[in-house]
C-alpha cells in the first residue's frame, strides 16, 4: 500500500478514519431507497469505458504524529500555490507529511493525504517534488470525519472539479484485495463531454464543476449527479468477477459524477498501488463490451423514498448547510491586533490580546454563488456566532439597489443568534470579529435557512 500496511477488517462504525473516511451519514457511504431514474443514457465516445487505478487516479497517504511538516509552494513561475478555500495565493505547511507520498502520474497530478491527528484530509492538483521542494497548483482540504462533500460556504474541498477531495468514492487497496460481493460506498465516476451537462453544470450535492463546463458539455448528466444501475440490471450476464462487483455496487450505491476526462464514455477510480487490471494479458473484448453494457444501463436518478446510511439507519439528506465563510481581506478597525483568516479553523483568529481588537470585512467573499444554495427573497435566515476566547461576530447586510442595510446582528457571542428574512435583491456583506481579551480567540459563524 503507498500511505501504510494494513491488514484485517476495519470496525463496523469506524467511520472517519483512513480506512473508512467521512461520516457514516456522508453521501460517499450512503445508499438511496427505492430509487427513480431518468431516461438519457450515458453516450459512447472515443474510447470503451474504463476503471483505473493508473495515471489519473489518485493514492492516499496516511499521516502519523512522527511524520515531519513539510511546506508545499507555487511551482516556479506561477502566481504561487492556489489555496481554494480563502481564494488566495500562498504556500501551505502541511503538519504531517509522509514519506510515501507520490503524487499520480497523470497531468492531474492527485494525491490525498490523511492526516487523522488533525482530522484533515489535504488534497492536491498537480502535486510534484522538485528536489527537496514540494510544488502543486491547487491545495484544498475537508474533514476526515466530516461530508466528503463542500457546504456551499466552504464550497471547494478537493482536487476534483466538484470541489471533493480525489479520494471521495474512491475503491481502495484493502477492497480490492478483499474481493467483496459488492464495495459498500458510492463510487467516484468522470465523464466526457459529451455526456456532460451545459446547463446545469453542476447540481447537488457539488458545489463546482469544471471551469469550462458550460462551453465544453453537450450531454445530459452534470456534475454531483448520482448514477445507478436499476434493481433489473441482470449482473449474472457479465462474465468478469470484478464487473460483476462493479455492477453490484451501482445498483445499491450508484457513482457520483466528479469530474470531466477526455475521450472516455466513463471512468471509474481505484487507489493507485491497488492489483486492479482489467486487462492483464492484452487487451479484452469481452471485458470491453460488458463496460458499454455498464454504460448503456446507467440511469441518472431522479429521486427515493429514502435513504440509509452506512450504519444502515434512515436518514434524510439536507441541502440546508451553512452559507456563510470568513475568507476575504481583512481590515484593522481598532486595537492593536489583526484578526486573520484561517481555513482550517474556518474563523478568523486572534492571538492573545490584553485589549479588545476589532476587524471588518467588506469583500463579500462571504457567501459564494452555489447555485442551490443562493439565499431566497423572503426566506427566513438564522446565523449564529462560532466563538471562542471572548470573541464576538457581527453580521450585517446592505442591499445596493434599495439603498439601504437589510440585517445588522450587532455583537454576538458564542451560540447566540440572530434571525433576519432575507430581502437583499443586490447584497453587499460586510463581516466584524472582534477578539476577546487575555487569551486567543477566534470568530467564525453559521448561516442556515430557518423555515
Amino acid at each position: 500500500m503507498l500511505g501504510s500496511v494494513w491488514s484485517g477488517t476495519a470496525a463496523a462504525d469506524d467511520w472517519g478514519t483512513y480506512l473508512k473516511p467521512f461520516s457514516a451519514d456522508s453521501l460517499w457511504n450512503s445508499r438511496p431507497v427505492n430509487p427513480t431514474f431518468g431516461d438519457d443514457v450515458i453516450p459512447t465516445s472515443s474510447y470503451f469505458p474504463a476503471i483505473t487505478a493508473n495515471a489519473y487516479s489518485t493514492g492516499m497517504f496516511l499521516a502519523s504524529p512522527q511524520d515531519p511538516a513539510v511546506t508545499v509552494t507555487g511551482a516556479s513561475g506561477s502566481k504561487g500555490l492556489f489555496n481554494t478555500d480563502d481564494e488566495n495565493y500562498h504556500d501551505v505547511t502541511i503538519p504531517h507529511w509522509p514519506a510515501a507520498a507520490k503524487p499520480a502520474p497523470g497531468s492531474d497530478g492527485h494525491a490525498d493525504i490523511v492526516d487523522p491527528v488533525n482530522n484533515i484530509i489535504h488534497s492536491f492538483w498537480q502535486l510534484k517534488q522538485q528536489g527537496t521542494q514540494w510544488t502543486a497548483a491547487q491545495y484544498s482540504w475537508t474533514r476526515l470525519n466530516g461530508r466528503g462533500w463542500p457546504e456551499p460556504g466552504h464550497y471547494y474541498q478537493g482536487a476534483r472539479a466538484t470541489g471533493v477531495p480525489a479520494s471521495g468514492g474512491l475503491i481502495r487497496i484493502h477492497e480490492v484485495a478483499a474481493k467483496p460481493d459488492f464495495y459498500s460506498h458510492a463510487l467516484a465516476m468522470s465523464l466526457t463531454f459529451n455526456g456532460l451537462s451545459a446547463n446545469p453544470t453542476y447540481v447537488f450535492p457539488a458545489t463546482s464543476a469544471d471551469t469550462n463546463a458550460a462551453k465544453l458539455n453537450s450531454g445530459k448528466f452534470p456534475e454531483g449527479a448520482l448514477v445507478m444501475l436499476p434493481a433489473s440490471f441482470d449482473t449474472s450476464k457479465l462474465t468478469d468477477p470484478e464487473l460483476r462487483r462493479i455492477a453490484e455496487t451501482l445498483k445499491r450505491y450508484g457513482a457520483y459524477i466528479v469530474d470531466a476526462n477526455t475521450g472516455t464514455p466513463f471512468v471509474i477510480y481505484v487507489e493507485i498501488g491497488a492489483s486492479y487490471n482489467l486487462h492483464p494479458n492484452g487487451w479484452n473484448n469481452t471485458v470491453a463490451s460488458e463496460l458499454q453494457v455498464i454504460r448503456a444501463g446507467l440511469r441518472r436518478v431522479t429521486g427515493a423514498s429514502g435513504w440509509v446510511d452506512g450504519n444502515g439507519k434512515n436518514f434524510t439528506p439536507t441541502q440546508n448547510l451553512n452559507l456563510l465563510s470568513m475568507r476575504g481581506n481583512w481590515t484593522q478597525q481598532f486595537g492593536s491586533t489583526l484578526g486573520k483568516y484561517s481555513s482550517w479553523d474556518q474563523a478568523v483568529v486572534f492571538p492573545s490580546t490584553s485589549s479588545v481588537s476589532e476587524v471588518v470585512n467588506y469583500s463579500n467573499r462571504g457567501m459564494n454563488a452555489v447555485t442551490w444554495a443562493k439565499p431566497v427573497m423572503g426566506a427566513t435566515y438564522k446565523i449564529t456566532a462560532r466563538t471562542t476566547g471572548g470573541g464576538k461576530l457581527r453580521f450585517s447586510v446592505y442591499d445596493q439597489a434599495a439603498g439601504k442595510m437589510t440585517v445588522d446582528t450587532g455583537y454576538l457571542d458564542n451560540g447566540q443568534s440572530k434571525t433576519f428574512t432575507w430581502t437583499a435583491t443586490t447584497p453587499a456583506l460586510a463581516l466584524y470579529a472582534r477578539s476577546g481579551t487575555g487569551q486567543a480567540s477566534s470568530v467564525g459563524g453559521e448561516l442556515l435557512k430557518a423555515d
